[in-house]
Formats: structure tokens, sequence, C-alpha cells
């Protein structure tokens, strides 16, 4: 039972492919061994972005904490490299932590992070609200974060989710292009991908960061939070000190988007960033809709107690 958790956990977490580039990596380390670099699992996201910041602009070192960052092409990669212990930690989802614990693998979620998925109509469409949507076809990954933001946007707008035809197109390339020749009514997509449908005539109806849904989040394993504690308490403060100074002044920042999120230049000058907030948790009932979502898709058999799955000493005071 445990291996087919896992093997669920991997698939049904990978939301998106992004194209890898250099981030600089040592030989892998178990997170049971006793080491004073901590390595982060990374997106070509906004999640990622004070990480970024907190790294190239010597954050982390100010607070004397060794951080490398990893990046990663996909959910399943990064998950991989959770379980085998070659990184500490990760931005991830509150879906995959819930799916880590229920394959039995101790992860914990100790913030959330600022990052944002959208729902965007084609061009020539005259849809201007969720409602519009039903009864047509939008594009998703299934059984992933993008999957649950397109029902929970759905909810939101007092519409029921099967009241939408969900077309399942894994790779985020095709969905974008799909979504721009008129194929498709709507399409669910991650950063950068929701800024270029933007910038060649698709409309945004709805966005995560400004919808209230809390599901991207920071996560380690319970084993790094008992090793590491006063490491990761440097990490969240240079976290921090970098989520200011982009909030400050963002547009510092937009050539770090394309030279170290693989951004497409003309989506890094168009892009909205996010108002980051400081590292706080999730809210009990953010946590509780996930779960009952995933519960309905019949993706776990049981529920996990919220309390269960945070850790919040690291965030506590904030």
């Amino acid at each position: 039972m445990k291996i087919a958790y896992l093997l669920i956990f991997a698939l049904i977490t990978a939301t998106q492919s992004f194209v890898q580039t250099t981030v600089p990596t040592g030989a892998p380390t178990s997170a049971n061994t006793p080491h004073t670099t901590l390595k982060i699992g990374i997106f070509a996201d906004a999640d990622s972005l004070p990480l970024i910041v907190a790294d190239t602009e010597g954050l982390f070192a100010q607070e004397g904490v060794k951080v490398e960052l990893v990046r990663f092409s996909s959910a399943i990669e990064r998950d991989s490299a959770l379980h085998a212990g070659k990184i500490d930690g990760a931005v991830t989802d509150v879906l995959a932590v819930v799916l880590a614990n229920q394959g039995g693998f101790p992860l914990r979620i100790t913030s959330l992070t600022n990052g944002r998925y959208g729902v965007a109509v084609s061009p020539d469409s005259t849809i201007t609200s969720m409602q519009g949507l039903e009864g047509k076809d939008v594009a998703v990954s299934l059984n992933t974060i993008i999957h649950y933001f397109a029902e929970w946007s759905a909810t939101q707008a007092k519409m029921s989710p099967s009241a939408m035809r969900l077309v399942p197109i894994p790779k985020m390339p095709v969905r974008l292009e799909m979504l721009l020749a008129g194929k498709l009514a709507a399409a669910v997509m991650p950063e950068p991908f929701l800024t270029e449908a933007k910038l060649r005539g698709a409309r945004i109806l709805v966005a995560s960061d400004d919808s209230g849904l809390e599901a991207g989040v920071m996560a380690f394993p319970t084993s790094t939070i008992a090793r590491a504690p006063n490491e990761l308490a440097s990490f969240y403060r240079a976290y921090w000190k970098a989520a200011q100074r982009i909030n400050e002044t963002p547009d510092k920042y937009r050539q770090v988007l394309v030279n170290s999120l693989s951004f497409p230049e003309d989506a890094a000058r168009a892009f909205v960033f996010p108002s980051y907030v400081a590292p706080r948790l999730p809210s009990r009932a953010s946590i509780e809709s996930a779960e009952q979502w995933l519960l309905a898709k019949g993706l776990i058999k049981t529920a996990p107690d919220p309390s269960s799955i945070v850790d919040a000493r690291l965030v506590g005071g904030w």
C-alpha cells in the first residue's frame, strides 16, 4: 500500500515541465547526514524568486547559512530527490505534502509561498467570468495543483466544477498554443506561461494570488527540521529580506526572471510581481479543502489532521 501511495504521489504532483537551466549543484547528500549546506528544490516560477535573490545578493551568507538551490524540470524529479535525501526541502504545494505523508514520507509544511496559477481564455473569446466556462473545454493537468485550482475557482464562482469539460493536456507549451489557436475555451497555467498567454491576447479570468487560494508552500522532511533548526531560522530571515527587496523595487528583478528562471524577455517585462508576504502557515481550512479534494478524487484514503503535516516553529513570531 505504501508503494502505491508513493507512486501516486510521484505521478500526480507533476504540474508542468520547465526548461531546465544550470543552478549550482553538488554531490547528493542524505537528509539524515549532518552537513552545513541546505539544498532546496526550486522551479522556474514566482515562488522561487525570493530564494534566487537571497542567494545572488548574499543574504543567505549574511545570515550565516549555506544554501544551494537545485532547479528541477518537473515535480516528479523534485519529489524523487526529496525521498532520496538529495535535497533538504523544496518549493512545493499542499497536495504534494498530503500525498507524501499518506505514502509514509514525513514531510512538513513550514510556510506559504507566493506563486501564481491562472485561468485564461482564448484571445477571441467573449467569456468574462468563470460562469462562462460552463460546458466549455478547459485544459488542465489532471490530479495536480492546476486541476485543483480549476475546480476550486469554479466553486468560488458558485458553479459546479463538473460543469466544465476538463481536457488533460500535460505539456504546457502545447496547452498554451492550443489556447491561443482557439482550440480550447480556456486553460489553467502557471507562470511564465500565464503572462505569455496574456501578452499574446488571452484574457485572465482569475489568478491564484488574488483569489485567496493558499496552495504553494515550502516544505521540509522532519529529519531536516530536527537536524538544522538554526539553519532553517536563518534561511527564513534571508528569504524575507529578499522578498521585501522585491516588493520595494520589483523592476530591478525583471532580468533575474530571464537569467535565473528562464522567463522569455517579453514575459519578464510584462510580469506582474506578486506581493510577497512574511512567511506564515496556510490556514487549517485551506489544508482541509485540499485534503477533501484529494479524498473526493480517490487519491487518498483518509484525511490527516492538518496540524500533523505542518511545523509552526520556523515562522512563529513573524
